[in-house]
């Protein structure tokens, strides 16, 4: 693969952390705007070189870092424009709802979980007392922006409770070019190792990739708060197909047109101890959840051939999900157990190998040992040559135990259609950040996917207010 070089050219900062990066064109305007989504609850565009307030929600998001010393995951995580958007103004949020702030599927730390293999119960935890031990609500909501007007919440799709603070995805709503339904992606709920196995479990929510065909009139007020598919209206129900399932925590899709109407999707998967993953799939049969819930009724067996699995608890990107834990024999070195060996035996067949899987800890000159996988996006534009119909993607920040200042990594890989395990390079950047940290938080393209975006930010904590700045990479 070929050295590619970029420049950073920053285009606004002193901005909170921003989480999506999308283009819209405005209903009467001529020019495609640039929309930055924060994780506090402001939506700004860039207009005429000025930045505009588009909506701020600060209101209805949840106090953001208090239970978690500054870092959190909640907040304002998804942001998609209706296709025809420019016609009738229709666009999406994902967020975590003010006053739902509970106590926490489990005592202690939100990232504490660790399972034994020795022992049983940790292998197989119940989330019991769904209506009281949790962290938040997350909502999905259709939003219209009237001409001239102030935009409004128009209804309600989906209120999801959630067991922990953390994956609850990001860049999480996109709209698919091949079927025209918003696609929302879920983290497993969070903690670590997927405590309560929720990613695998057909009726649960969590750990799936949700298409919502918003054509369908569902005007339901103050929809439940649920955790699994069952516990929805059958009205609800019968809007949603499930794509996918076995994801940890996904920073959203990205569609590549292959032919007339067959794109290559790709989903990231964030990572536990070892590698972050990115999957490629073209063809797939998603399920309908009436399907997946009469089955579960009736305890049957569903086909699921071309239903698409992640593979995630019992393996996390190409390997089997190991524990990583000191070994007494030499402190220098870390011992590797199988942590859920059954599961990994029973979805090895049936799960989708990666396109690439990156390490943590990566010794080779030419790669890099990441910490958490943030954005990924075809590029399909032409002024950046090395890069064209790559698929580019960012970590959060170099996992290499270098001193601050900290930075992140962008990166792309190649398109395969051969599902063999494909290679990946650094791209270099020229962007000087001086002693400040920079952590690569979001990646973002325009309609054509001709123009690339990334979101950086100061700190991890979104209590570190006004330290974020967005780019657009260029040659």
């Amino acid at each position: 693969m070929e050295k590619v070089k970029v420049r950073l050219r920053p285009i606004v900062s002193k901005l909170n952390m921003p989480t999506v990066l999308k283009t819209a064109i405005l209903p009467g305007d001529s020019m495609e705007r640039l929309f930055i989504a924060t994780q506090v609850g402001e939506i700004f565009y860039i207009g005429n070189g000025e930045v505009r307030t588009f909506l701020d929600i600060r209101s209805r998001i949840l106090k953001l870092g208090a239970s978690s010393g500054g870092y959190d995951e909640r907040g304002l995580i998804g942001l998609a424009f209706h296709p025809e958007f420019y016609y009738n103004g229709l666009f999406y949020l994902h967020y975590s709802v003010a006053g739902t702030q509970g106590s926490g599927a489990l005592p202690g730390s939100f990232e504490s979980f660790k399972p034994n293999p020795c022992d049983s119960k940790t292998l197989h935890l119940k989330w019991l007392n769904r209506e009281t031990q949790y962290d938040h609500i997350d909502t999905v909501e259709e939003w219209i922006l009237h001409s001239n007007d102030e935009p409004q919440r128009r209804r309600t799709l989906l209120n999801i409770r959630r067991p922990f603070l953390n994956h609850n995805g990001v860049n999480s709503l996109n709209f698919s070019p091949e079927t025209g339904k918003l696609v929302l992606t879920t983290g497993d709920g969070g903690s670590g190792y997927d405590p309560f196995h929720l990613s695998q479990n057909n009726m649960e929510i969590a750990g799936k990739i949700i298409e919502i065909d918003v054509a369908k009139p569902t005007f339901i007020d103050n929809p439940p708060v649920v955790t699994r598919f069952n516990e929805l209206p059958a009205s609800i129900q019968e809007t949603l197909t499930v794509m996918a399932k076995g994801g940890r925590n996904i920073p959203g899709i990205s569609f590549q047109r292959l032919y007339h109407n067959q794109y290559i999707k790709y989903v990231g998967n964030v990572g536990q101890d070892l590698v972050e993953s990115i999957f490629s799939f073209i063809h797939y049969k998603p399920i309908p959840v009436t399907q997946l819930v009469q089955a579960s009724l009736a305890n049957s067996v569903l086909d699921q051939e071309g239903f698409i699995n992640f593979g995630w608890r019992g393996w996390e990107g190409a390997f089997p999900t190991s524990l990583l834990t000191g070994c007494s024999a030499d402190p220098a070195l870390d011992e590797k157990t199988i942590s859920y060996y059954d599961e990994a035996i029973t979805t090895s067949v049936r799960r989708l190998p990666p396109l690439i899987s990156y390490f943590h800890k990566d010794p080779r000159t030419d790669k890099f040992g990441g910490t958490a996988l943030t954005g990924v996006q075809a590029y399909l534009g032409n002024e950046i040559p090395g890069l064209t119909g790559s698929v580019v993607f960012t970590d959060l920040a170099r996992n290499e135990g270098s001193p601050p200042p900290i930075k992140g990594v962008l990166a792309y890989t190649r398109a395969r259609t051969d599902c063999k395990l494909s290679d990946f390079r650094v791209i270099e950047t020229d962007y000087d950040f001086g002693s400040q940290s920079a952590y690569y938080v979001s990646l973002g393209t325009n309609l054509s996917q001709s123009r690339l975006y990334l979101g950086v930010y100061g700190s991890t904590k979104v209590t570190d207010v006004n330290q974020g700045t967005v780019f657009e990479i260029v040659p």
